[in-house]
């Protein structure tokens, strides 16, 4: 106990000296968001830092009836691989079995979040919380969503109700922490997380928070330093406290992913996932990497996987997008981007990335050749033009549309002397025109004629210029825009 104690002493003293640092930059002037994009650096997959969705199924507690239980446990099993139809018709069995089953509503409520229904999420949220009143996964559940569909107000009042009435929960002042770290106040949620760690000093989640705090308020080290005591330890005297956390491995990998150390942050991210299959920004990033590094079939395995847990992750389809391309599947690649496309209008990276697609890709499906090169010309130059342009950064963008242009100038030029080929021997077949016969002269005989000329041979069609192999696809970048866009 006196080992933990002064671990949790030490991540205590760690953001107490966070909460009173601040970036070096002019008091007017605006904090870069979390996961801001670097310049000379792609930006991240998604914005970084977000609170993650709440969590995973929660254990069955004892007294659920049998029927109820065995679909319960139907319902974690189909969580785990991906099936969240599954995971909710058996959810919703368990508690049709058994109404009083709060840990179903909530588990009910953590798949329908994950599936968009955020309006029933919040009301199995309600739900459970109404049949256990101190039933911290519910309270905690209901007010992270408020803040992730940004009704931060609703989720602090409705935390500072539930501190009022339940003065012993460390879960609950974490969350608030969370609200207030949302908001940007990074002093109030560096406080907020202290007390939690004061009521409760093993209440992991708390020390995940005061990590994830410094994270968006940009102090990558203090964040690390917390990372540490959460993960590693600090020496035998003062072990890991939670080094099985999924999330502050994600965190951790997100720094390392800033911080350019690409081994260690693939390894946090692998980590993170073989924990917790259902972080989809854990598999983002990585697939990301993948990408970059050429290994489309295991980037598309992870993305695969993430819509599973996050079907409507526009992020994930526009990589996925990428990958098929990657692989040969243009059709489904294809697919994934006008998804894409539909989905978000204003999501610049999907125009280069159909670029690509056009521009590299046989046989797109519906689009001649030439259709194609014209159309990678229009979505590269669409790219162009909603990309803002960044000072020093290194953009292909140009030298794309030249090669685009080149291949379209090619197909063309093969067309029209294929064309002029096919005229030549329809003219060589066609009969000799017959001359009209000439009036004798009725004075002197004629002058003998001149042997006439012998005919020119016609020209013959030059052949048709060889078309040029067509450029491989340079590296991909998954859906991330060329080094330095934004």
């Amino acid at each position: 106990m006196r080992a933990r104690s002064l671990v949790a002493s030490l991540l205590l003293a760690a953001c107490v000296e966070g909460g009173g640092w601040q970036p070096s930059r002019a008091p007017d002037e605006a904090a870069p968001p979390a996961g801001a994009p670097v310049a000379g650096q792609p930006p991240a997959a998604i914005p970084a830092g977000a609170p993650p969705p709440s969590g995973v199924p929660a254990p069955a507690p004892p007294d659920m009836n049998g029927p109820a239980a065995q679909a319960y446990l139907a319902g974690t099993q189909a969580f785990r691989i991906g099936d969240l139809a599954g995971a909710k018709a058996q959810f919703i069995k368990a508690t049709q079995a058994d109404p009083r089953a709060y840990s179903a509503y909530y588990s009910l409520g953590v798949v329908r979040e994950r599936m968009g229904e955020v309006q029933a999420a919040l009301s199995d949220y309600r739900q459970a919380a109404l049949i256990a009143a101190d039933y911290e996964l519910a309270i905690v559940g209901y007010a992270v969503l408020l803040a992730r569909l940004g009704k931060l107000d609703q989720a602090e009042d409705f935390l500072t109700g539930r501190m009022a009435s339940m003065p012993r929960s460390a879960a609950v002042v974490a969350a608030l922490a969370e609200v207030k770290s949302l908001r940007g106040q990074s002093g109030e949620a560096q406080r907020l997380a202290q007390e939690a760690l004061k009521r409760n000093p093993d209440y992991r989640p708390a020390m995940v928070t005061l990590a994830r705090d410094h994270y968006r308020a940009r102090r990558l080290d203090l964040s690390l330093y917390t990372l540490k005591g959460v993960l590693d330890g600090y020496g035998p005297e003062n072990p890991p406290r939670d080094p099985n956390n999924a999330e502050a491995r994600l965190i951790r990998g997100l720094i390392y992913k800033e911080q350019s150390l690409r081994g260690p942050a693939i390894q946090e991210l692998t980590k993170a996932i073989s924990l917790r299959p259902d972080l989809v920004e854990a598999r983002l990033h990585l697939a990301n990497y993948l990408l970059e590094s050429g290994n489309a079939p295991e980037a598309a395995q992870h993305l695969e996987a993430a819509l599973r847990y996050d079907l409507d992750n526009v992020h994930a389809h526009l990589s996925l997008g990428d990958a098929y391309r990657l692989l040969g599947k243009t059709a489904e690649a294809k697919r994934e981007l006008e998804w894409v496309q539909k989905a978000d209008p204003r999501l610049a990276q999907v125009h280069y990335n159909l670029g690509l697609l056009y521009l590299f890709s046989e046989n797109v499906p519906g689009v001649s050749p030439l259709q194609a090169t014209e159309r990678a010309i229009t979505e590269l130059e669409e790219y162009k033009r909603m990309r803002p342009r960044v000072a020093g950064a290194n953009d292909d963008t140009d030298e794309l549309i030249t090669r685009a242009k080149s291949k379209k100038a090619l197909i063309e030029a093969g067309q029209e002397a294929a064309a002029s080929a096919a005229r030549a021997p329809a003219a060589a077949a066609a009969p000799p025109t017959t001359a009209a016969p000439t009036a004798a002269a009725p004075a002197a005989p004629a002058p003998t004629a001149a042997p006439a000329p012998t005919a020119a041979p016609a020209p013959t069609a030059a052949p048709a210029p060889t078309a040029a192999p067509a450029p491989s696809s340079p590296p991909s970048t998954g859906s991330f825009p060329p080094e330095g866009a934004q």
